[in-house]
This record gives C-alpha cells, structure tokens and sequence, in this order.
C-alpha cells in the first residue's frame, strides 16, 4: 500500500498545476490513484473505510471486515494499537453495525464482541459498545452479561453491570455523565 500511496503522490505533483478539475481528467495520476485506493481495499483499517453504497451494510462484502477490526482491537488491542489505531474509525464501526440490519449470524458475532468488551480493562470508545448491546438485547446478551457482572473480575463486573443497567433503560442516553455517575453509585439520581 506504501508503494500505491507514493506512486499517487509522485502523479498527483505535476498534475497539481491543472487545477481540481483537470487533475482528475490526468489519466496517469487517475490510475496511480484508483491503484492506491485498490490497494486500501485490501488493508485494516483503510478497506473498512466508505462503507456500502446503497447504505445497506448487511448485505456489503466488507461487513466480514469491519466485524475483523472490532474484533481484532477487542482481542488484541496493543497489536491493534500498534498496527491499526483509529480511534475514529472504530467508534464509526460501532456506530454503523449498530445500526444495520442484522441475521442471526451477525447479531451473534456482535453478542460475542460485547461480551469480550465487558471482560476488558475500558478502552477509548467502549461505551459504544452499549449501542450494539442495544441493538442485540436478547436473553443470551443479558445471560452472558449477568455471568460477566458476577464475576472475580472488577472490569467486568463494572461494564457488564452498567450495559445491563441502561438495557433495562432504553430512554437513558449512554452519555459520559450517566457512565460517571453510574460508576460513583449515583444512579438513583439519574431516575
């Protein structure tokens, strides 16, 4: 992709001249560029980048992806960080699976990737994760995050039980002043 990405630079320098318009008609800064955007495609987290067309992100062929980075940064996040930080990115995932429309398969990928976000120290972003938690709300989501809340693990304990509190709230925003407040044992105040 380091190649693909020079060769665009390198055409888009004598192309600059021509001007927005005329730059993009430059057939070979045109292809050094459609070659560095192919090349993204097949890469973390740049092919995850755009999303679908027609919006429909079920049905996209890079869904298997997008689910791979969340799953890759709930797994492994120093590797993750180290090799693929996107902060932005990542919340837009979350954001984006949240939203869309889910078979079996995909809602039980995203029980998985709430139930391994419940189990970790908190990472930026992971009050997110309540979006797909919403999304999912099952019995097998609420079991997995009772056995999590009930664990020797005070992460888990922490996260599962506030998923599990604002599950049982659907009209409460996840907003950094309900986690704070939550997390102080204040949430009666919330009510």
């Amino acid at each position: 992709m380091a190649d693909a990405l020079a060769r665009s630079n390198e055409m888009w320098l004598p192309a600059r001249p021509l001007g927005a318009d005329e730059q993009h008609r430059e057939s070979a800064f045109v292809r050094a560029r459609r070659m560095h955007q192919q090349a993204q495609s097949y890469s973390l987290p740049d092919g995850v980048w755009g999303g679908p067309v027609d919006g429909d992100l079920a049905t996209w062929p890079g869904l298997p992806y997008v689910l791979l980075f969340l799953e890759w940064e709930a797994r492994y996040p120093l590797e993750w960080t180290q090799h693929a930080k996107a902060w932005g990115t990542k919340q837009s995932l979350i954001r984006k699976v949240a939203r869309a429309r889910q078979d079996e398969a995909i809602k039980a990928k995203l029980t998985d990737l709430v139930e391994l976000v419940v189990h970790r120290a908190y990472r930026c972003k992971d009050r997110e994760y309540v979006r797909i938690a919403r999304a999912v709300d099952g019995a097998d989501l609420r079991g997995r995050l009772g056995r999590a809340a009930e664990s020797d693990s005070p992460w888990a304990r922490c996260h599962a039980g506030y998923v599990l509190w604002l599950l049982d709230r659907p009209d409460l925003p996840n907003t950094r002043r309900v986690w704070q407040t939550w997390v102080a044992g204040e949430a009666a105040a919330l009510l």
